[in-house]
């Protein structure tokens, strides 16, 4: 038995040295190096100048407004995690000739890069594969590192929300409607559902449409014993995420929607046998009402 303990209490320490290990201090973990004529080709021969002072005998006012970021408080800290060249590149050729030759373009890949000297890790991993990088969308086409304009994230607009919708008005549009998320009323935002770093098609949080809704509608997932297909498939097939005039998401008239797979003749609640049952109330639902799937005996037409 005391055998046994040595052999778990050395195995405990080994893997406690091992992890304590890995973690390097964030203070100390380099920063990627950024071949800055990349950024801009008229970088070539510059070199950093690494005096914040010269920066401000021109630029004053944007670095007053600077000084309440989260970076300005950082940088103040501990000067060796970076100054305005950590962004802006070498500037002596700028120092010596300042024109606007060396500004950066916000929709170059290369100039995401400037950001991702520090930002490559954790939700930003997959940016370099996502569709916001694709389309020419890049760090400063939502951030803003020079004013605290957002309580969090230093977003071009005050939330989240009013950040995406700068370039998704459709969104927005679809968010007015009748049945939506509650995202006008606050209780969620984009970032709810999408990873705006990430890299499926829909930079959405979950590798799947389906995983994304089950976040929240767990009841949902299942496993059932009587499953309904199209809930198995995609939860698009019956709801639109951003807003609907149907009630709960849907995208059309509760039995309409399910006369689009459902067809055949001959059924009580079909419109040409009983006109009365389809407008009222919940249509087929109001005999099928485990939609979603059932886990009754005697629920497999989902009456149960």
């Amino acid at each position: 038995m005391k055998r046994h303990r040595w052999i778990w209490l050395a195995a405990f320490t080994w893997l406690i040295s091992v992890a304590v290990g890995m973690q390097v201090p964030e203070a100390a973990k380099p920063k990627k190096a950024l071949d800055w004529t990349k950024v801009n080709p008229k970088f070539a021969g510059a070199t950093f100048v690494n005096d914040d002072a010269t920066c401000q005998s021109c630029h004053e006012d944007p670095m007053k407004s600077f000084a309440h970021t989260r970076h300005a408080k950082a940088f103040a800290l501990d000067p060796a995690k970076g100054n305005c060249e950590s962004c802006h590149g070498p500037r002596s050729a700028h120092v010596a000739d300042p024109t606007a030759e060396l500004k950066m373009d916000p929709a170059a890949s290369a100039t995401s890069g400037v950001c991702l000297q520090c930002h490559e890790g954790a939700t930003r991993m997959a940016w370099k594969a996502g569709v916001h990088q694709a389309n020419g969308v890049g760090c400063i086409s939502c951030h803003d590192p020079m004013e605290q304009k957002s309580e969090k994230g230093l977003l071009i607009k005050a939330s989240a929300n009013d950040t995406c919708f700068s370039c998704h008005q459709e969104v927005r549009a679809e968010g007015n409607k009748m049945s939506h998320h509650p995202v006008r009323e606050g209780r969620m935002d984009c970032a709810s559902c999408h990873d705006v770093h990430g890299a499926n098609d829909a930079l959405l949080k979950k590798p799947t449409l389906n995983d994304t809704c089950f976040t929240c509608h767990a009841e949902k997932r299942g496993p059932f014993l009587w499953e309904h297909a199209p809930v198995r498939e995609s939860c698009a097939t019956c709801h639109t995420p951003h807003g609907s005039n149907q009630r709960n998401l849907l995208t059309a008239k509760d039995p309409f929607l399910c006369l689009t797979c459902h067809s055949y003749g001959g059924h009580i609640n079909l419109p040409r046998y009983n006109r009365v049952s389809n407008p009222y109330g919940s249509g087929c639902s109001n005999c099928h009402t485990s939609v979603h799937g059932s886990n009754h005996p005697s629920g497999p037409k989902l009456t149960r």
